[in-house]
């Protein structure tokens, strides 16, 4: 039977293709620029690791608020700073505003996507959400996928700073489709706990079970890597070790983003019919065997093929993790319970970057590789621990 979608959640896809075509636009050069304001590792480290510092400190904040006081005003909120972030990024002449504008940009993204996928975990039920969390990650992201070599593009032929001014209007038109919206205001602008007797104890003692901490541990891991690796050191190996120009690294990502977003509408098809436990394995067994695949060959086109493979079984992995989330918690608590994932997911990519400079620079460019397989394969086995994932519901205490 096919799934009749709301209007608001059609303009929600639209706003988040939008952010999501401005977020890729740098995301191809932005360590190797980083690198060319200041050499210093660790600074480089930081300029990807900013995106998340500040989001550590907002996301179970923002997950309460949603809940009390609906999700519309976070997510206009969450746009207007992601603006503003771009900006500075546009504007910086030194590491240090460009880590001030990815701070600010990454502070922003947190309030929008948490809240918007509460939003989604509201609106629909059952296989339904299951359907619409990834057609919804498979919309933004072909925004990524669109991205990644306009970028490379656009900086090979005007400068690096020109994508941020350009990636500053894109966001603008996300914030003004939200912001303008009658439907989001109607639909997300309510709370949902109105009573007076609710309280952070009571709603963080409502997420006290195995399948969430698993859920938890399993973000941060993959964010650990996924933002230490293939968003800092995958750009710098092939730029420096492989000699790739900032145009083919923008294809690579590309490639690599389009394996995600065909795993992200084919994985909520899956779990509907097979559950989450086989795809978020799969997953991240193929993650693991593409990242070491990455240190045996310097030929483009296998690279190609290798980031297509690493991108399916990355997207297959992100959609069943948001899956396996709102079955895991009460209907209650799903704000505060995407906050204190968030949180997770946050932590992991605020260390990754720095954590994988200081093993690419001190031990090995190839190690950094082979430390991300092995950490994905810890993830793996506690995944493996959960159940099938289909359409659990949690009371709350």
């Amino acid at each position: 039977m096919g799934v009749s979608y709301p209007r608001l959640y059609i303009q929600q896809l639209a706003v988040g293709f939008t952010l999501m075509l401005g977020m890729g636009l740098p995301g191809a050069f932005l360590p190797i620029l980083a690198q060319e304001l200041d050499p210093i590792g660790v600074l480089v480290g930081a300029v990807t690791s900013a995106w998340f510092v500040a989001r550590i400190f907002i996301e179970l904040p923002s997950g309460i608020l949603s809940d009390r006081i609906g999700r519309a005003r976070l997510i206009v909120v969450g746009l207007g700073l992601s603006v503003l972030g771009a900006f500075i990024c546009a504007i910086s002449t030194t590491i240090y505003a460009l880590i001030l504008g990815r701070t600010i940009w990454g502070l922003g993204t947190a309030f929008f996507f948490a809240n918007n996928t509460a939003l989604m975990m509201d609106m629909f039920e059952g296989d339904a959400r299951a359907r619409a969390v990834g057609n919804l990650q498979g919309i933004e992201f072909i925004g990524s996928f669109i991205a990644a070599p306009i970028g490379a593009f656009i900086a090979e032929k005007l400068g690096y700073y020109s994508v941020f001014h350009i990636a500053s209007v894109m966001i603008l038109i996300s914030f003004s489709m939200a912001f303008l919206s009658k439907e989001l205001r109607r639909v997300a602008g309510r709370a949902r706990q109105p009573s007076p007797d609710r309280s952070l104890r009571k709603d963080l003692g409502n997420l006290k079970n195995w399948k969430f901490s698993v859920i938890c541990i399993g973000v941060m891991t993959r964010f650990l890597v996924m933002q230490g690796v293939m968003s800092t050191i995958f750009q710098l190996y092939l730029n420096q070790s492989l000699s790739f120009s900032i145009e083919n690294i923008g294809i690579i990502l590309g490639v690599r983003t389009a394996g995600f977003c065909a795993a992200t509408f084919l994985s909520g098809q899956f779990v509907a019919r097979k559950g989450t436990k086989l795809l978020i394995v799969g997953g991240l067994l193929i993650q693991i065997l593409c990242l070491y695949a990455y240190t045996i060959t310097g030929d483009f086109n296998e690279i190609l093929a290798i980031g297509l493979v690493d991108g399916f079984g990355s997207g297959a992995v992100s959609v069943t993790l948001v899956i396996l989330l709102s079955e895991a918690v009460a209907p209650e608590v799903r704000g505060t319970a995407v906050g204190v994932y968030r949180t997770f997911q946050d932590f992991g990519g605020a260390m990754g970057p720095v954590l994988f400079m200081f093993v690419y620079e001190t031990v090995g460019r190839q190690t950094s590789f082979l430390l991300g397989s092995a950490l994905l394969f810890a993830s793996l086995v506690l995944e493996a621990s959960l159940g099938t994932g289909k359409h659990m519901r949690v009371r709350p205490r």
